[in-house]
């Protein structure tokens, strides 16, 4: 898990940085990428400030900053007001999302977070047979005394698209009911989630998946002014990606420490329920997770052969040499 932000000020960030103003507020500092020809675009831009509302245009700047940036300014107005709503569009890829609702949890606060991802459409609508959006994946984050936080991060597909890849990598397939062949046809060749012909994602839960992913569209993409649908993807030199975050403290709403005690009681009952025939234990949102995450810390992280030959290639490509046998 990260780091907490470093604390400062509310609206100290924007407020002493800003390199301007326009009509609907000031602007933040520039954070730049590096494009494939080595060239600088992007930078984080013009944001509305509303005392607990944020909203911020992202100037297609690097996902991964501009989400850190939103997600700090957020981080900050919530612990002033007890509440934050923040809506970002116009950025590049946000990657894991979990991530935001981490740094969340480590000042103490309860976030909701819904993206729609950038990406080619790779899922399809309940009853269609030809993908529409993307996986919209969907984050909570609820902060636990003395153990690891409930962090619920998924996509709102029945299954990410990195485990199709994953799959198709090992020459392995999908469970069925997962993705659709390039006709609409239910089918468990992972090729139809990487390569062409593509096929489609279904959403999970049939109709009541999409109607979340539906509604990650809508809060992430409609609500900022980003894209939606089929036009995410419509342009890949210009993504405009969105983002919705809510963050929340408890602090504001019951006397933590009652707060506290009420979440380590249900997170008892979960894991005393008994258990079904050949399972071990039961887990919380995001228990598995942070067990993985410190073994790979000390055992390093395992590579399939396909990710360690693409890796090559890509080194190879930017004449960076490979550190491993």
């Amino acid at each position: 898990m990260r780091a907490p932000p470093r604390a400062r000020p509310p609206g100290a960030r924007a407020a002493a940085a800003a390199t301007g103003r326009n009509p609907i507020g000031v602007t933040v500092p520039c954070h730049r990428s590096v494009g494939a020809d080595g060239s600088l675009t992007g930078y984080a831009g013009g944001l509305a400030v509303k005392r607990a509302l944020l909203a911020l245009d992202g100037q297609a700047g690097y996902g991964q900053v501009i989400g850190l940036e939103a997600t700090d300014m957020a981080i900050v107005r919530a612990k002033q007001h007890g509440v934050c709503v923040m809506a970002l569009a116009n950025a590049h890829h946000l990657c894991r999302i979990g991530q935001w609702a981490e740094l969340a949890v480590a000042q103490g606060l309860v976030s909701i977070s819904f993206v729609n991802v950038i990406s080619r459409p790779i899922v399809a609508p309940y009853g269609g047979a030809d993908a529409r959006f993307g996986t919209n994946p969907c984050t909570i984050g609820i902060p636990l005394a003395g153990q690891p936080p409930f962090i619920l991060d998924m996509a709102t597909s029945g299954v990410a698209q990195g485990k199709v890849r994953v799959a198709y990598n090992k020459g392995e397939k999908v469970p069925p009911g997962l993705l659709l062949d390039d006709r609409g046809n239910p089918t468990t060749d992972a090729r139809y989630g990487v390569v062409e012909p593509f096929g489609a994602l279904t959403a999970f839960g049939l109709h009541k998946g999409y109607g979340l992913a539906l509604m990650v569209d809508v809060l992430s993409g409609v609500l900022p002014g980003a894209a939606t649908g089929l036009q995410v993807y419509g342009d890949e030199r210009r993504p405009d990606v969105g983002h919705f975050f809510l963050a929340l403290d408890p602090a504001a709403f019951r006397p933590l420490d009652e707060f506290k005690r009420d979440m380590d009681r249900l997170a008892r009952e979960l894991k005393d329920t008994p258990k079904a025939n050949g399972q071990p234990r039961i887990y919380v949102a995001g228990e598995k997770s942070f067990a993985k995450m410190a073994k790979y810390r000390t055992e390093g992280i395992p590579l399939g052969a396909k990710v360690v030959e693409n890796l090559k290639q890509i080194g190879e490509e930017l004449r960076v040499p490979w550190p491993g046998p």
